[in-house]
């Protein structure tokens, strides 16, 4: 059986597009896909578009993500239009500690939708929106204006997304394991 293996570092501008012509290159083999396994750990985020263009892609409806801020012009969601990449092929996302910002809202989109199982270690939780504000002697002020939330209505922001199933790295497996101190364990 052939699984389909993904690793996605970074979002950029064109990752959306670029990734859609790896799927469709995987799919261009004669291979059949029993599933797929998208790799999402210690990808820090980047663009956004391009995380809801993905979502959209695996989704065939509902709310992608949502930003909830202290004001109506805050206010904005997400949410896919039909039409399905690799409908029904099973689907499995990795995402550690350094899975943040909009790898979570790609992860949070899947597992709110059961389109995909989430497997490795609770995500990074870095789900708000900056703005900068600009200040008259040229400096400027970054502020918190809205949170990024998962169609279920879960807050990424410092909880992350929770695994369905939870598998530790081999460093905290090695640490477990080996319970003498280590410098960075000491005052």
């Amino acid at each position: 059986q052939h699984y389909g293996y993904l690793r996605l570092v970074y979002f950029h501008r064109d990752s959306a597009v670029d990734f859609k012509n790896a799927l469709d290159s995987m799919q261009s083999d004669a291979t059949e896909l029993y599933g797929l396994i998208l790799d999402l750990r210690d990808n820090p985020g980047g663009v956004l578009q391009p995380a809801i263009e993905m979502a959209d892609g695996f989704l065939e409806q509902g709310e992608i993500v949502s930003m909830r801020g202290r004001n109506a012009a805050m206010q904005s969601s997400f949410s896919a239009r039909q039409g399905q990449w690799l409908p029904g092929l099973p689907m499995v996302v990795l995402v550690d500690r350094g899975t943040a910002s909009a790898s979570e809202v790609l992860a949070g989109a899947l597992q709110d939708h059961k389109r995909a199982v989430i497997v490795g270690e609770r995500t990074f939780g870095k789900g708000s929106v900056q703005t900068v504000l600009p200040l008259r002697n040229g400096s400027g002020i970054k502020l918190t204006t809205a949170r990024y939330f998962t169609p279920s209505g879960k807050s990424i922001q410092a909880q992350g997304i929770q695994p369905d199933l939870v598998v530790a790295s081999a460093v905290e497996v090695i640490e477990t394991v080996d319970d003498r101190l280590l410098e960075a364990d000491l005052d």
